[in-house]
């Protein structure tokens, strides 16, 4: 199963609200783009994009420059006038702090520990 993708970083910058008259002409659309740095050594600055009015409010309400988050995203490509565009769509985002509960170092264990308490078990 594919979990799509994320990173977690600080958000550095949020661009203005973009909005615009949908091509069918039922209403208007409207997306955000925010910028993220991240701690790795290579590629560490993103802009992900927000779709949708519901979307941006929250995005808006629950974040602020110098937030650490993690995003949730799928790479999107579209098509124009034979050029190319690449979009980092971001669907969820969330606060870093609120990952889930990780164990304590104690409690963590490797496949060599594994293979420590199962040494006895072996044939030869």
């Amino acid at each position: 199963m594919n979990e799509g993708l994320n990173r977690t970083g600080t958000i550095k910058d949020i661009m203005p609200v973009e909005s615009g008259q949908k091509k069918d002409g039922s209403g208007e659309w409207q997306k955000i783009i925010f910028t993220l740095e991240t701690t790795e050594a290579y590629t560490n600055k993103y802009a992900f994009e927000i779709f949708g009015a519901e979307k941006v409010e929250a995005f808006k309400k629950y974040n602020k420059v110098g937030g650490e988050v993690k995003v949730d995203f799928n790479i999107s490509m579209n098509e124009y006038n034979g050029k190319f565009y690449i979009t980092l769509a971001a669907w969820k985002v969330f606060k870093a702090e609120s990952e889930g509960v990780t164990q304590a170092p104690s409690q963590k264990r490797t496949m060599a520990d594994s293979m420590e308490d199962n040494k006895e078990d072996l044939p030869f």
